[in-house]
């Protein structure tokens, strides 16, 4: 599984963390590459283009909480980011919403924990059926 990361300067010593405890995946680096100040919508809007080419199956955005790039990147057509802060919610995100970006805050959350969170995604499955007809809602308003 291809994945795509991408992180704002608040999100990336959180990036680099993910990139190095999951160096078994190929991943694409859409940046941020250092703690200089930059804006997230533009990370979260080159996450959006990563996956709707194809370029990746699922992304991972991180910012300084996860609120501000999961709000834009769900400004983005195609795209369902979930702010994950729980094993539960990461395991929803995947079997109700079938979530294709993950979110993290670098500043709020702890690497070990959003870990679990990752992994607890990366094992569920899609439960489809009534879900499915939900998101096919949701991408009536886009």
């Amino acid at each position: 599984m291809k994945l795509a990361i991408a992180s704002d300067h608040g999100g990336f010593a959180l990036k680099q963390d993910i990139l190095q405890h999951y160096a078994q995946y190929q991943w694409l680096d859409l940046g941020t590459y250092s703690e200089e100040s930059v804006d997230y919508p533009d990370y979260a809007q080159k996450m959006a283009d990563a996956i709707r080419s194809k370029q990746a199956e699922l992304g991972i955005l991180v910012c300084g909480t996860g609120i501000g790039i999961s709000i834009a990147a769900n400004r983005c057509k195609g795209i369902r980011a979930a702010l994950l802060y729980s094993v539960e919610a990461a395991r929803l995100a995947k079997e109700h919403n079938n979530a294709n970006v993950l979110v993290f805050g670098g500043r709020t959350m702890k690497p070990a924990d959003v870990f679990s969170f990752i992994d607890a995604f990366m094992a569920a499955e899609f439960a489809g059926e009534r879900h499915q007809r939900r998101l096919d809602k949701i991408e009536t308003v886009e």
